[in-house]
């Protein structure tokens, strides 16, 4: 007989049995053969239905999460290993693939910009008409959701919603279709794969609540980045005051919430990204991203590619990984891919010692501030480590209570470190950078006095509190500076390249404005993000290439409104080949990392220049056809490039070299030879009978040959090829190092840029 005890076991095995099955479920991404659709199905959508169900129990009525219609070809599922591994058997299937998590790469803007000119002249065309003409243009951005509530989405003197919009506002426990507007015109959020991996299937509630609304503050702020309507007198808590507006006010504005507490899942962006494109947006702009990986794995590049087809212009942050080499995310050709700069204005905030020696940093802090009196400073670079990063849990109460501390940057999040300062008892902070860091100054709205740093100034804070007997120290605030000289300067935590997916392509495309920008923001929110932070601000002031994406989105916006039958890759190479490499003291840009000059491989073609770029005389065109022979080259399988172009391409075109794309910027690889020749071809969008001439600049060490030396244009839409040859010194030169130059076509009105990053080995 069995004991009660032994009984009980067994029921209670067979009841978590069921759980444990339910638990090993995640999200798959499924990829089809969308040409090997049998007749017999009427549509697609139901064919992948009939794909699932025959590997799924009748319970599974849940498993499928999502049908992709244009941005992929496949569908998202609910599975478990065994019948992933069951899918990719199929001859109907492509591939079966894990979820993926993406992240977060998370005012003066518009005037530093020149958008804001005296004349009220932009390179010929008048503000007024491109106002005018940007409200045809509809920028859909995939973050976190919208505060529709905020005055940057404000929709006065809009003309009616461009008949061709199929977008819509949908509704939540908290989101009111009603909340749109003329200005917001699309609200969607898509939370499946979220969901998924939050632990829960659909009879699990997740932990934050399902619609458009932006709980985290980042969406609302890239989307009034890009397009956000003028706000007088904004600012974050008295810093920063003046008029915030995006980059193109009167574009409209589209939010597709991808992103939730625990991150941005592919399953989620891929809905997202088929959702915009068929809503009709003309740009997509995603602050978001993940490692490098092949085109054919990466969600954003296959949804991307689609768009591009389209005519739609995808704009990706770079990621904030730098100062390390190789460190960028979001790297395919057809994607514009943005890196960070400064601003010309700054928030000053001064660490005064007791050895009489002050020290200039920057800081958002609001309150009440410390007085003039000195008090105890601390720092402890003792056994314990992670004291001297302000770690949760890592200062003494007794050792900091009343002390001013310093903390090292890096780990965990900067306010946090604040927040861990003022839980143990301590009246102010120094951040102080280290060599991680560099000079790279953020300032931040933290919870009690602090002011952050550089790694010089932070290494002498260091040694005077380590050595001084009776260290002592004060913080105080200087407001708001602007004119700050030198700006732009790249910031060091822009991801550099080389692009490890195909070095060959020089990557990142461009910088733009990412340190310390002002936006609308969400009131669910305290400015730090921290729960402790109980203040409301319309406005935040953030930084990231997060940020440094939206400000590009919304200048192709203000393209597209200029020249509306532009393709994307039009619009992008005015934006490239336009961009400056010098900064306001007229020196060439420098690196907040090591405070050296910069290069092509941290700030790509240079600092977008708009005003410039909407009449950049010639641009380096490329249709979607030449991306098909630029994958073919890769050494993919026929069916990965399928994958990524969704067409039944068969690889008889293609490039003996990635490099032969018609690329705005040029990456020599040398490898084992010393010649490497391409060709590119130039469009004139200037004026007809148009002359130009080349200018090259390269280092000793690579002689470049560029012929014909001049092209002559005569008509406006007239193609011109050049054929460009490098020739490197003879094999003893082989080196690690990069080395950079450029090749200009020039004329009296203008200057077409192209960056050339040489390397001789692919690392």
């Amino acid at each position: 007989m069995v004991s009660s005890e032994a009984q009980f076991w067994v029921v209670a095995l067979t009841l978590l049995l069921p759980c444990l099955s339910v638990t090993a479920k995640q999200t798959y991404i499924v990829q089809m053969k969308h040409h090997s659709k049998p007749s017999s199905f009427a549509t697609h959508s139901d064919w992948y239905s009939a794909n699932l169900q025959a590997v799924s129990s009748d319970s599974d009525s849940d498993a499928l999460l999502y049908t992709y219609d244009t941005a992929y070809h496949g569908f998202a599922a609910s599975l478990d290993p065994d019948q992933a591994e069951t899918l990719r058997q199929s001859e109907s299937v492509i591939g079966v693939y894990e979820d993926t998590v993406y992240n977060l790469h998370t005012t003066r803007t518009p005037e530093f910009l020149g958008l804001e000119t005296a004349n009220g002249f932009w390179a010929g065309h008048s503000l007024q008409d491109l106002n005018q003409a940007s409200n045809d243009v509809i920028v859909g951005v995939l973050d976190t959701g919208v505060w529709p509530e905020s005055k940057s989405f404000n929709d006065a003197g809009m003309p009616e919603i461009p008949s061709r919009w199929r977008g819509e506002c949908e509704s939540g426990v908290d989101f009111s279709p009603k909340l749109c507007n003329k200005k917001l015109i699309g609200a969607r959020s898509f939370s499946k794969g979220y969901r998924m991996a939050s632990g829960g299937g659909f009879m699990k509630k997740p932990r934050e609540a399902e619609s458009p609304r932006d709980q985290d503050g980042h969406g609302t702020h890239t989307s009034s980045t890009a397009a956000g309507s003028l706000v007088a007198n904004a600012s974050l808590l008295g810093y920063a005051s003046g008029t915030a507006r995006g980059m193109a006010p009167h574009a409209r504005v589209a939010t597709y919430k991808v992103c939730w507490t625990s991150g941005c899942f592919g399953s989620d962006i891929l809905a997202g990204m088929d959702r915009a494109i068929l809503d009709g947006v003309d740009v997509m702009s995603l602050s978001l991203g993940g490692g490098s990986a092949p085109y054919f794995r990466d969600t954003i590049a296959i949804g991307a590619f689609t768009a591009m087809e389209r005519g739609i212009f995808v704009s990706c942050s770079a990621g904030n990984s730098g100062p390390s080499r190789a460190s960028l995310a979001n790297t395919a050709p057809w994607v514009m891919t943005v890196g960070a700069g400064t601003l010309d204005r700054d928030f000053p905030a001064y660490a005064v010692l007791g050895n009489q020696n002050k020290f200039t940093g920057v800081s958002l802090y609001s309150g009440t501030g410390m007085g003039t009196k000195l008090v105890g400073l601390f720092y402890n670079k003792g056994s314990n480590s992670s004291s001297n990063l302000c770690l949760p849990g890592s200062l003494r109460p007794e050792a900091v209570r009343g002390k001013v501390v310093v903390c090292d940057r890096g780990v965990n999040a900067r306010v946090e470190k604040g927040g861990v300062v003022r839980a143990a008892g301590g009246v102010g902070m120094i951040l102080a950078n280290t060599a991680a860091s560099g000079e790279e100054m953020v300032a931040d709205s933290h919870l009690l006095p602090a002011v952050a740093v550089g790694r010089k100034v932070g290494d002498m804070i260091r040694e005077y509190a380590q050595t001084d007997p009776n260290p002592t120290a004060v913080i105080s605030f200087g407001g708001t500076v602007l004119n700050v000289r030198p700006s732009p300067v790249v910031a060091a935590f822009s991801s550099r390249g080389p692009n490890l997916v195909t070095p060959q392509i020089l990557k990142p495309d461009v910088i733009g404005p990412g340190v310390n920008i002002l936006a609308a923001w969400s009131e669910a929110i305290g400015p730090t993000g921290l729960e402790e932070d109980t203040r409301k601000s319309q406005f935040n002031i953030m930084s990231g290439t997060s940020m440094s994406c939206p400000h590009i989105s919304g200048l192709a916006a203000l393209l597209k409104a200029a020249h509306p039958n532009w393709s994307p890759s039009a619009i992008k190479s005015a934006l490239m080949t336009t961009a400056y490499t010098h900064d306001n003291t007229k020196a060439p840009l420098s690196d907040a990392a090591g405070g050296q000059f910069s290069n092509p491989w941290a700030h790509g073609s240079g600092h977008v220049d708009p005003s410039r770029a909407v009449s950049p005389g010639l641009v380096y065109d490329i249709s979607s056809v030449e991306y098909v022979a630029f994958l073919c080259s890769l050494g993919y399988t026929i069916q990965q490039v399928q994958s990524i172009a969704k067409s039944n391409v068969t690889c008889a075109r293609k490039y003996s070299d990635p490099g032969q794309l018609n690329y705005p910027s040029f990456s020599v690889v040398f490898g084992n030879r010393r010649v490497v020749r391409y060709t590119r071809e130039l469009t004139n969008v200037g004026t007809a009978r148009s002359l130009y001439k080349v200018i090259v600049s390269g280092p000793p060490g690579v002689r470049t040959i560029v012929k014909p030396s001049s092209l002559f244009f005569a008509t406006v839409g007239e193609k011109k090829k050049y054929t460009v040859t490098f020739v490197s010194a003879k094999s003893g030169s082989r080196t690690s190092r990069a080395e950079f130059g450029s090749i200009v076509w020039a004329n009296t009105l203008h200057l077409v840029k192209s960056p050339v990053a040489f390397a001789w080995t692919l690392l």
